[in-house]
């Protein structure tokens, strides 16, 4: 048995953040004056006599979140159940939440109005994190990039923002963690553009999908590296994560399958070999940011026993990343997945079966890995989503022992009764100093 003032030694000490000297509308809305310490300003009144419960026999044990020389995890020793038992002040500037709760926006939203009611939705609720499209599957950029291969194909012609800067210390002075997602192998204008670097077709012109669109080859190298230097450019922009999508090779019908051309294939390689390839060398490409290596996959990795035909296997990529994020949408599985004939109106037991899987996948690597899924807040095929099939997906990430969790809504809209209020999100109040000194 582990009582709560063991698991806030085990904090360790971080530096106390100062906060500057911003305009009232800009001022984080739950903090005045200094930012509390980790090791110091977690109220332990009361706290003493809690105990928490030890870890079931064979329950995952997440003892990081970045490896190596990178910052520590500094709930490293703690359960993850035990974070929503402790009121735990947002993380100084800079630094990752404890737990990850985000949603996902486009370059449109992050450039519109729309923008700021989600920073609204993030004040008052549980929400603390955004994902935001620095490079979508166009290969278009939200902002102005100043990496050569994005200037030489022209990839700043249609950028959706000319302030992302200060949108960004804004989202920093709300205690707002922003992630920046970057498309890898699915990028039509690098393919165009850069056709060397482009899966070929048999014919000998480019390869293009069932929507006519064409795809760089994932076994090429320098689209990996265009990949990391843009994830660069997003930290020194104002980003503090950077998340890699489409980190595979196209998933279309064998008729279409069979008539690509991979130039840059090496003898024998496989596709699952030349994704684990280039996912290493992205990894190396970025472990200078000191940021957590980030993975999105495919929900059906998690269970699945093959890659897939697009080089994806669970223990490849998640034996490779800090997070893995798993994208298990129920719309996304086919009837009779888990035993279920309509998936899409089962969201609770989808997520969780596969979440299951994962966990279970996870146990067997040689270091552990943060698992952080993406859930499913669209309506498609006939099933409507509302708050109460988002919160059901919530509940069972929570039912698995996971506490983490991003929501997709390609529009940008989420429903705000899916969300714990944020009074209600960490029960137990942190006293916070006024700039006067006074305890609130």
């Amino acid at each position: 048995m582990l009582t709560a003032a063991l698991g806030i030694a085990c904090l360790g000490s971080l530096a106390i953040a100062q906060q500057g000297n911003l305009p009232g509308w800009l001022h984080p809305p739950h903090h005045v004056g200094q930012v509390p310490d980790y090791a110091v300003d977690i109220a332990t009144d009361g706290l003493l006599s809690i105990r928490m419960p030890a870890l079931p026999e064979g329950a995952p044990r997440y003892l990081s979140l970045f490896r190596g020389e990178r910052t520590p995890n500094y709930l490293a020793a703690m359960h993850p159940h035990s974070t929503g038992a402790i009121r735990i002040p947002p993380p100084p500037a800079g630094e990752a939440p404890a737990v990850v709760r985000g949603v996902y926006m486009n370059g449109w939203v992050f450039a519109s109005s729309r923008f700021f009611e989600l920073v609204e939705l993030a004040d008052s609720t549980e929400i603390n994190a955004f994902v935001i499209d620095v490079k979508d599957a166009t290969g278009f950029l939200t902002y102005r990039s100043s990496v050569p291969t994005a200037e030489q194909i022209g990839a700043n012609r249609r950028i959706r923002t000319r302030n992302a800067a200060e949108r960004l210390a804004l989202l920093e002075a709300h205690g707002i963690h922003p992630i920046a997602r970057i498309v890898v192998a699915r990028d039509a204008l690098l393919a165009r553009n850069k056709p060397n670097w482009a899966i070929r077709d048999s014919s000998g012109s480019l390869w293009y999908d069932g929507l006519g669109e064409p795809w760089v080859d994932a076994f090429n190298d320098s689209v990996w590296r265009y990949a990391a230097d843009l994830a660069a450019e997003a930290i020194l922009t104002g980003f503090r994560e950077v998340q890699f999508d489409y980190v595979r090779f196209p998933d279309e019908p064998p008729r279409r399958l069979n008539r690509t051309v991979y130039p840059a294939r090496r003898p024998g390689e496989s596709r699952r070999a030349g994704i684990r390839r280039n996912v290493g060398l992205l990894r190396d490409g970025v472990a200078g940011l000191g940021v957590p290596f980030t993975l999105d996959v495919f929900g059906l990795t998690t269970s699945a026993t093959g890659d897939m035909g697009i080089g994806q296997v669970w223990e490849d990529l998640a034996s490779a990343a800090d997070v893995i994020l798993p994208m298990v949408y129920p719309s996304h599985y086919r009837r009779g997945a888990y035993g279920l004939r309509h998936p899409n109106a089962e969201p609770y037991t989808i997520v969780r079966r596969a979440l299951e899987d994962a966990i279970q996948r996870s146990r067997g690597l040689p270091e552990p890995v943060r698992i952080r899924p993406y859930l499913q807040a669209f309506s498609i095929y006939r099933v409507r989503y509302t708050a109460a099939e988002v919160r059901a997906q919530i509940q069972a990430v929570e039912d698995v022992g996971l506490t983490e969790w991003i929501l997709w809504n390609a529009r940008g809209v989420y429903p705000a009764a899916a969300f714990r209020p944020l009074n209600q999100a960490d029960p137990l109040p942190v006293p916070i100093a006024d700039s006067d000194g006074s305890a609130r």
